[in-house]
């Protein structure tokens, strides 16, 4: 399963997609602000709480973005290394360590919302907060990578799946990588072509009809969460 909306019958699906983003901007400045192992506890309390609202298990966030672990478990350890004795400082590496677990909780609460959130809400959302062409513009390209991205995940999963049943997978990891890059790179610009076709086939208007939004009881404790975090910064 890609990252993409998939209706469960979650409670968050039935959020107004205002409130969700907003809370998600304010959960991010939150977790820029409370570095602290408590802090940063806290918030993982929060994110359970999402993920239970969503219906979204934690380990299926975590296949999804298993690609970014490199570079989140990779500076905690580069900065735990040091070019003379003792050559290894965990204490160094404690201030990362902290940095890429607040990434991963951001990401959690962004694969809630991608998961619970029609396409065409989250423009009708953008377009809702930047009137005028500019937000057009800005809704219309939200879409476009809301659609896109899934399809690039099926194309990699599909490439690298290619490559393993060849024995692909034995071959070492510089030429795996270098495959895999220029092959999903290929593809992706195959995708983009038909897409742009497509799009001009189906006559792409730059005002559609977008569903109306409102807020609703259900709201109301996303709305009492987003308040509570952001008093808890500013105090």
């Amino acid at each position: 399963m890609t990252l993409a909306y998939r209706s469960q019958g979650a409670f968050v699906e039935r959020l107004d997609p205002r409130v969700k983003l907003l809370f998600q901007a304010v959960f991010a400045a939150v977790a820029l602000d409370k570095t602290t192992p408590v802090g940063l506890a806290v918030l993982t309390l929060v994110v359970a709480g999402v993920l239970v609202g969503a219906a979204t298990s934690p380990l299926w966030v975590l296949r999804e973005f298993k690609y970014l672990f490199p570079f989140l478990v990779g500076g905690p350890a580069f900065a735990a290394l040091t070019l003379g004795p003792p050559w290894v400082v965990p204490g160094d590496a404690l201030a990362p360590t902290l940095a890429s677990y607040r990434v991963l909780l951001v990401l959690c609460v962004s694969a809630a919302y991608v998961r619970t959130t029609p396409v065409r809400e989250s423009r009708a959302a953008i377009q809702w907060l930047v009137p005028g062409r500019v937000g057009q513009f800005l809704g219309m390209g939200v879409a476009f990578v809301f659609r896109f991205l899934p399809v690039f995940q099926a194309d990699l999963r599909a490439i690298r799946d290619a490559m393993a049943a060849r024995l692909g997978d034995e071959r070492p990891l510089t030429d795996r990588m270098e495959l895999v890059g220029a092959a999903g790179l290929s593809r992706a610009f195959d995708r983009a072509d038909t897409f742009s076709l497509a799009l001009r086939a189906r006559c792409f208007a730059w005002n559609p009809t977008l569903p109306r939004l409102a807020v609703s009881s259900a709201d109301i404790p996303a709305v009492i969460l987003t308040v509570v975090l952001l008093g808890w910064t500013l105090v």
